[in-house]
């Protein structure tokens, strides 16, 4: 299969060809952009509530007893004899909706990224997208 045409780098003036968003030069600049998007997001949008909480110690210490308890391995892969590692904790009842059971190690489940993803949009659906004011 012939690879994509080359188009020019999104530099201003850049006369360099690529087949991503940036050349070989400009590249640096793609993970300046993400990290200015996700400092915006952060700032703007994010719920600051649930920010400081992922970042506090009780946060980190409850999340690595819940890795340690289950292997470290994704527990919805390995309900279909599957091993993957869990690289995300996942709240079983949603922080935004059960704020009080955001510490509860029962409420937690190590999960691999595709299958917390497949858990989030579960959630969107049955809880909504809207965001609670008051936890």
């Amino acid at each position: 299969m012939p690879s994509r045409p080359k188009k020019p780098c999104s530099i201003p003036g850049c006369p360099n060809l690529t087949q991503g968003r940036y050349c070989e030069q400009h590249k640096h600049r793609e993970q300046q952009d993400k990290a200015e998007r996700n400092r915006y997001y952060d700032e703007h949008i994010r719920d600051q509530k649930a920010r400081e909480f992922y970042h506090s110690k009780e946060w980190q210490r409850v999340r690595q007893a819940a890795l340690m308890r289950d292997n470290y391995l994704c527990q919805d892969c390995l309900e279909e004899k599957r091993i993957t590692p869990a690289d995300v904790v996942d709240h079983i009842k949603p922080v935004r909706w059960f704020w009080h059971l955001r510490l509860a190690l029962s409420n937690l489940r190590s999960l691999c990224h595709a299958h917390h993803n497949k858990k989030t949009a579960e959630d969107k659906k049955k809880y909504g997208e809207g965001r609670v004011k008051n936890f």
